[in-house]
């Protein structure tokens, strides 16, 4: 909602979109857009229903603009108490609203202990500046050292068919502590969605080139993957996306799957993975594509 070339009257239908569809959760971030376009989305279609919404925000990083470099603005981890607090003011009001359901630290500050970040947290939750409190991007050490300074709700990691290395560590830890997990990146920046060409060139304002997931061998190895689901998501009746978001969903310790839309149209193709049933035969046949796929690069390559 918040990529390059995104009008503001475009997100907002988008969001509109969202809440037509009966979508009620929505996920945003300070940083998501360079001026707040997401929270400032989110306001203009909630309107006077905040009660009909769960807004679940991020604090901890920001952009910074440096005419002087290549590129000239880039994202910077801060978890500082004091950068903290600013950012949550500032949500707040672009949001309109006096507290936010679920407020996670978007990412651990390696420059800081997370205690310091997650004192910080644990006032907002004590001045009912939010109603729960998550951590985003950590390891399952730095959830334990998060959680014995401030009560911890939620867990928010990437994780999709080819990228599950949760699986190991974080989803374990969260689910022997009831803690929430809910995951983006469901169709991998849209690799899982089926509708990238072999010959796919990522300008420089996508930061998809980057990953090495979306480069030589590896995206090549990965279309092949997409490719070993289009009969199994044909079989079933519905849409690549559908059925990606639907195995998703129902995997074990998974609470909520994430997805990104930059159009209504997008909103819309991907709620109907509520109505895609996967039955044992579709499980089975994508265990086995996923067996035969193997170990993914994960990861940004700069």
């Amino acid at each position: 909602m918040t990529r390059e070339g995104i009008t503001p009257e475009a997100a907002l239908a988008t969001v509109r979109a969202a809440l037509d569809a009966g979508i009620a959760h929505f996920d945003t971030a300070y940083c998501y857009g360079q001026h707040g376009e997401s929270e400032r989305a989110i306001r203009a279609a909630v309107g006077g229903e905040r009660d009909r919404v769960v807004i679940a925000g991020k604090c901890g990083i920001h952009w910074e603009h440096d005419a002087g470099k290549t590129p000239p603005r880039r994202q910077v981890v801060d978890g500082r108490p004091e950068r903290i607090r600013a950012q949550v003011a500032e949500s707040l009001a672009r949001l309109d609203t006096d507290h936010l359901d679920l407020l996670y630290l978007h990412a651990p500050d390696p420059a800081i202990p997370i205690e310091e970040s997650a004192g910080e947290l644990r006032r907002m939750l004590e001045a009912g500046k939010t109603r729960a409190i998550g951590l985003s991007n950590a390891s399952a050490t730095l959830l334990a050292r998060f959680a014995a300074e401030c009560p911890l709700h939620a867990c928010q990691m990437h994780f999709n068919m080819l990228q599950r290395e949760i699986e190991a560590e974080v989803l374990p830890w969260c689910q022997a502590r009831g803690v929430a997990m809910v995951v983006y990146w469901p169709l991998m920046k849209g690799l899982l969605a089926g509708t990238m060409e072999r010959d796919r060139v990522f300008p420089p304002s996508d930061s998809r080139g980057k990953y090495p997931m979306f480069q030589g061998d590896e995206f090549a190895r990965n279309l092949d993957f997409v490719d070993m689901l289009r009969p199994i998501a044909g079989r079933l009746g519905c849409a690549l996306p559908d059925l990606v978001l639907a195995w998703t969903a129902e995997q074990p310790g998974i609470t909520g799957v994430l997805f990104g839309a930059t159009s209504a149209d997008q909103v819309r193709d991907n709620a109907r993975a509520l109505a895609c049933d996967l039955d044992n035969e579709a499980r089975t046949a994508i265990r086995a594509a996923i067996v035969a796929r193997g170990r993914v690069a994960s990861g940004r390559a700069v």
